[in-house]
């Protein structure tokens, strides 16, 4: 019920969820890209698994999980993705100087870089995060009011000597790239990938997904492929099973 309610409070007259809207989940708002996310980190972790020896039983398991995972969200493509996924390898065929991770490209105001996983390509977005001044400490200098240290008074800004100066824009940014945003999927096709992985709302499974890719490097620094050096008591890993007999 708390799914259909959310679909119903939440979307366009197309059926589109909007990002930054609650999900009825304390503190989780709707994702603005939930596909390409979750894409992105399930192409990571495939990648960081190859560390692993191919017998250990972490890689396997997290392997068939997470191979399984992503082919559910690849079929789910967003409307216009195909003729969307063409305009955008043309600007990075354009811009390859903008879309590395030594420049500072901009795409929309946020910072941007490729990341090559596989065969595919992520164009990675690094929102600014908006300021509150109210966060900021008070250095305990009183507010005198115009014309003093600081900011200029209307006299001085009148003075003509000074008028170029006010009135100078900043120069715009040399590695501004114009870009267009990814398809968004409906709010039928998120609730199909929901419904099919079965692990609560696609945002808990972002997060599920940022927390496994984080785990593996925990795994692999504890070797967890070697054996106990404490051997288990037998039959410590077996399953309770009901004696037919």
């Amino acid at each position: 019920m708390r799914r259909t309610l959310r679909l119903l409070a939440n979307v366009k007259p197309a059926r589109y969820l909007v990002a930054g809207n609650p999900t009825g989940l304390t503190g989780l708002y709707t994702h603005s890209s939930p596909r390409s996310s979750l894409l992105f980190l399930y192409s990571r972790t495939l990648e960081k698994l190859q560390k692993f020896p191919e017998s250990s039983l972490y890689r396997k398991s997290i392997e068939a999980q997470t191979k399984h995972r992503m082919a559910i969200v690849e079929a789910a493509v967003p409307p216009g993705y195909q003729e969307w996924a063409q305009r955008a390898q043309k600007i990075i065929r354009e811009n390859p100087e903008e879309f590395t991770i030594a420049t500072n490209a901009k795409i929309g105001g946020a910072k941007a870089f490729t990341v090559t996983s596989g065969s595919s390509v992520f164009v990675h977005r690094a929102d600014p995060q908006p300021e509150d001044l109210r966060h900021e400490e008070w250095d305990g200098e009183r507010d005198e009011g115009a014309g003093s240290e600081g900011l200029r008074g209307a006299e001085e800004r009148e003075d003509p000597r000074l008028e170029s100066v006010y009135e100078r824009k900043p120069p715009e940014s040399p590695d501004k790239v114009e870009w267009e945003p990814e398809p968004q999927m409906t709010a039928d096709q998120v609730e199909e990938i929901e419904n099919k992985i079965g692990a609560g709302l696609i945002e808990e499974v972002v997060q599920m997904a940022e927390s496994e890719l984080k785990l593996i490097d925990i795994m692999y620094e504890a070797k967890v492929w070697q054996s106990l050096e404490e051997k288990p008591p037998a039959g410590q890993w077996e399953y309770f099973e009901r004696n037919a007999s």
